[in-house]
């Protein structure tokens, strides 16, 4: 059975002139090939009125869309997912860098790439509890964050880890790019997140949201942005993005959460700047403390090497 999540956003001055699709991409957080399916299926609106892929958005315009979202139970379908790298391998755990564009694991309305379809397609064997498309899964990184996270193999990891996270001794550690300068430079946002009362694909800090605390401190502060070094106390859907936002400094990027189009086109970015840059963890079977870390892809390179160079 197959229901539909209706979003509709108005199209920003900093997106004239883009194709439906690159913008549907964009302002939704999809892939560039999920958005232009979901145009020639005739999924998509422009002020009411349906249109190709190629056709030039206006400031104003109003963009509709409907993504199906299945009901059926999910299903993991092996495929091998280039760009996912393979950190640390054992009996227990398997350590990956997570590219941007890829799920962790199947889920309602997503009908791309994930990282337990890829593990199953390069015959990683995960037996742990739990449903069989989220089995050997303690942690999920958005579809447009990437760096590194673990994935449980054994049972007695999954146990373990699982505990590790929910009671926060896990270090979680992210770099992101912000717009502009926090004041202070370091600090802590405590502020409870709940699902966003009008847009239910967004997230936003609510006054009966769950308890969410995000510590950051400024690593470099340029002209128009900041790199910021974010420690994760709690683990909500959209944390740092929804708390960058609320600070009034959203990610480079991120245009589901305020961020400036215009910046963002300049630096080249079609995602929110934001990388899961270190995990570290007692190992489930020695005990013995691991960290894992994961380099800066290219495009996150790219617009950060522009930003310093517009000091």
């Amino acid at each position: 059975m197959t229901q539909a999540d209706h979003r509709t956003l108005s199209v920003p001055e900093g997106l004239d002139g883009e194709r439906v699709d690159a913008a549907l991409a964009r302002l939704f957080g999809l892939s560039r090939t999920r958005a232009a399916e979901l145009v020639a299926d005739g999924h998509v609106l422009l002020d009411g009125h349906e249109v190709a892929k190629s056709h030039r958005v206006e400031p104003g315009a109003l963009l509709e869309v409907s993504i199906p979202v299945r009901t059926d139970p999910l299903e993991v379908v092996p495929e091998i997912v280039e760009g996912i790298g393979i950190i640390h391998d054992d009996a227990s755990i398997v350590v990956i860098d997570k590219p941007v564009g890829v799920a962790v694991h199947p889920s309602p309305g997503w009908s791309g790439p994930t990282v337990v379809g890829h593990l199953a397609a390069a015959g990683f064997r995960i037996a742990t509890s739990g449903a069989s498309e989220r089995q050997g899964i303690v942690q999920r990184l958005d579809v447009g964050t990437s760096g590194v996270m673990v994935i449980c193999k054994s049972e007695h990891a999954y146990s373990v880890l699982k505990n590790a996270f929910r009671r926060r001794t896990v270090d979680k550690v992210y770099h992101a790019l912000v717009q502009g300068h926090p004041d202070p430079l370091e600090g802590t946002i405590d502020a409870p997140i709940g699902r966003h009362p009008r847009h239910d694909y967004r997230f936003a800090v609510m006054g009966d949201g769950r308890h969410s605390v995000t510590h950051y401190e400024t690593l470099e502060a340029h002209r128009f942005a900041s790199l910021l070094e974010i420690h994760l106390e709690t683990g909500r859907t959209h944390q740092i993005r929804v708390h960058m936002q609320a600070l009034k400094h959203p990610c480079l990027g991120d245009l589901t959460y305020g961020a400036d189009p215009v910046l963002a086109g300049r630096v080249g970015l079609t995602r929110q700047w934001l990388h899961a840059v270190r995990l570290g963890f007692e190992h489930p079977d020695t005990g013995e403390p691991v960290e894992y870390e994961s380099p800066y892809p290219a495009d996150l390179q790219h617009a950060l090497d522009v930003i310093r160079d517009g000091d």
